[in-house]
């Protein structure tokens, strides 16, 4: 691609709680309100002007980048160079989400955005703004958390009022915010000292995130903050379901400015 790039959409996982839907198409291709759930997503960050994306695949992968088309493409107001980190086609199986970036760490800016592609957040902004402070300060991760959903109903990390995650000890009277799956991240997270899969996960270790934004969390490297928009985690037919018979968003325009930066 002609830059690095400024986020990493997750689409490699198999998706097992909703089949039969997954299993002749990959999750993040359900459509939600007339289009597919990663297409928000992408359509989202080219209006914020993150015109450089990397998708990462393996679950019938070779569906993501049909459905997108040749990139890079500047018609109908689009302007996007995506690139495709095939954890499937290399290796046989999805790397995990820190072991899905390290492998496409060689693609990726600085700093960047972390999606999950089978998420469903149509209000939010990915604002440039907040990429360039975040740029600017010196913690490894920015998560946006929400409200606990009712089959998460314990939430994932807790919030100071100076706006650190927390990674409170069992037991702790804190209360826990779900994560959004939506963050920001420095590439350094995922090097020494803090990761030990060298940049391009030559060996295709599959590794989950948790682990290791919780160790970095511990060191007070992790910020966050409460997003109170629409979001959901489409995990089940039912919630797919539900999502279609609410009252659609309005649609997300594939409108581009100037990418930040460049």
């Amino acid at each position: 691609m002609a830059h690095p790039a400024y986020a990493i959409l997750l689409a490699a996982g198999r998706g097992n709680r909703m089949r039969p839907l997954t299993d002749q198409l990959p999750k993040p291709l359900l459509v939600v309100h007339g289009k597919p759930l990663l297409q928000w997503h992408v359509d989202a960050l080219a209006e914020a002007g993150c015109a450089d994306l990397v998708i990462n695949t393996a679950w019938l992968g070779e569906q993501i980048p049909a459905h997108f088309g040749p990139y890079p493409r500047s018609s109908e107001g689009l302007a996007l160079d995506i690139a495709y980190s095939a954890e499937g086609e290399d290796f046989g199986y999805a790397l995990e989400t820190a072991g899905g970036i390290a492998r496409a760490l060689p693609l990726l800016d600085e700093v960047f955005w972390v999606v999950a592609g089978d998420v469903f957040a149509p209000g939010f902004p990915f604002a440039p703004e907040a990429l360039e402070r975040f740029a600017r300060g010196e913690r490894l991760a920015h998560l946006w958390l929400v409200p606990n959903p009712e089959h998460n109903p314990r939430g994932d990390f807790g919030l100071s009022p100076e706006g650190l995650a927390l990674n409170l000890v069992a037991g702790a009277e804190a209360p826990r915010h779900t994560y959004s799956t939506i963050g920001l991240y420095r590439r350094a997270l995922f090097e020494a000292p803090w990761f030990d899969i060298p940049p391009g996960n030559p060996q295709g270790r599959a590794e989950p995130l948790a682990p290791l934004l919780r160790r970095a969390m511990d060191a007070g490297r992790v910020s966050a903050e409460l997003y109170p928009g629409p979001w959901t985690d489409v995990g089940t037919p039912q919630r797919l379901a539900e999502l279609n018979r609410q009252e659609p968003p309005r649609s997300t325009a594939a409108r581009v400015a100037p990418p930040q930066g460049r």
